[in-house]
């Protein structure tokens, strides 16, 4: 999943080769469904894979860590790619990489090879975020931008619910490997759709070395105010992927119920974009650690309530709108503090969310239990809440000096 915007988000002054709005948009939010919710999609197939490989469901957490460590080492590689070589260039290679990545996880006869396999996919589908926020930065009409960008932002947090949910009720027809071999599917008719919208690329130059875009990372990771943001996105995302991977495990309850509880953070994936323009009046800080409260509150009423199935669908919807809003809170608290460096700090923002991605599953399966991991989850983004004020306090006084 990556919400990052593109360092070339201005256009150049004069130009009137824009790209057609609806069918650019269209095309780009079917991809970014498709290509984040291969981080999730293996969740509701645990059991069936563990079945066949005679595994336990808690070890084979390691595909989703494994793809989402390839997603986060890939988008830190191809976004200074994208830059230099052109964006529609990399997707027209990427897309094919992604679905022969794809099908080969589908064939995979065992669980060390699916975990190779699944780590190459996650590097490959890498390719499209850093390229595509780009390109739609770059070739739509300035007036259409934010509305582009908010959608594909919205499709990437949408794909946690929607490829769950389609896993879980074509699994039973298809299977697990067949899942796999649809998504490779997806992504071939992904790359024709996006060479059909697509414009050709700009006229690039290349200024220094390949390695030289990678010169800002040391001073963004080790600024005292961006690594706790950082340390807070990871947790944020650790917590949801976490929830997810816990209801498969431990929930307990029927498939249609299980269903139900991963559907129920849709509409709060939806509704809350919509609220955001008046949220935004809010400091960002104070945002980004009310929304990480919020969901830490919701969390710990589902540990000390031990809610029924009503009381959980109704608390994970809160939650879920508690992760929608702090994702892009915490992604403009980063932007806010990173001044020049905005697009590295922003390419770091995105590979947090993929280290939060692949900690979550392991930290499902650590704990042995829904109950124990739903507290251990609560603490954790009571703690991130903290150090988002914390990193408030620090900005202030270095501003100050």
């Amino acid at each position: 999943m990556a919400l990052t915007l593109p360092r070339t988000a201005a256009a150049p002054a004069v130009r009137t080769d824009y790209a057609r709005f609806g069918r650019t948009l269209l095309a780009f939010t079917l991809t970014a469904v498709l290509c984040s919710g291969q981080l999730y999609i293996v969740i509701p197939l645990l059991h069936d894979m563990a079945t066949g490989w005679h595994a336990s469901p808690g070890g084979l957490t390691w595909l989703v860590t494994a793809f989402g460590a390839g997603y986060g080492i890939g988008f830190l590689v191809f976004g200074p790619l994208s830059d230099r070589y052109g964006r529609r260039r990399l997707l027209m290679a990427g897309l094919p990489l992604a679905a022969l990545t794809s099908a080969l996880v589908a064939l995979s006869p065992n669980v060390e090879v699916a975990l190779v396999l699944r780590a190459l996919q996650g590097v490959a589908v890498a390719m499209f975020p850093p390229a595509g926020m780009a390109y739609l930065a770059e070739r739509l009409e300035p007036r259409r931008r934010v509305i582009a960008i908010a959608a594909v932002t919205g499709a990437f947090l949408a794909s946690a619910v929607l490829l769950q949910v389609a896993a879980q009720v074509l699994v039973e027809t298809i299977g697990w490997r067949g899942l796999f071999l649809l998504s490779a599917a997806g992504f071939a008719l992904a790359g024709l759709g996006l060479r059909a919208v697509m414009l050709p690329d700009l006229p690039r130059e290349a200024a220094g070395s390949l390695l030289s875009a990678y010169r800002a990372v040391p001073g963004l990771l080790f600024d005292r105010v961006l690594a706790l943001r950082y340390l807070a996105t990871v947790m944020l995302m650790a917590g949801f992927v976490a929830v997810y991977t816990g209801l498969q495990i431990y929930g307990g309850t029927s498939a249609a119920d299980l269903l139900t509880l991963r559907a129920s953070g849709l509409p709060s994936i939806v509704l809350m974009p919509v609220l955001m323009p008046w949220l935004a009046r809010i400091p960002t800080t104070a945002r980004a650690a009310a929304f990480l409260a919020v969901g830490a509150l919701a969390l710990a009423a589902v540990a000390f309530s031990g809610a029924g199935a009503l009381g959980l669908v109704l608390l994970l919807a809160v939650y879920v709108a508690a992760i929608t809003g702090g994702l892009p809170s915490m992604n403009e608290a980063i932007s806010a503090q990173a001044g020049p460096a905005r697009g590295t700090a922003l390419a770091l923002f995105s590979f947090a969310l993929a280290v939060g991605g692949s900690v979550g599953p392991q930290l499902a399966a650590a704990f042995g239990g829904f109950t124990p991991l739903v507290y251990g989850l609560a603490i954790g983004m009571g703690v991130a809440a903290l150090a988002v004020l914390a990193s408030a306090h620090r900005s202030t006084r270095t501003a100050a000096h």
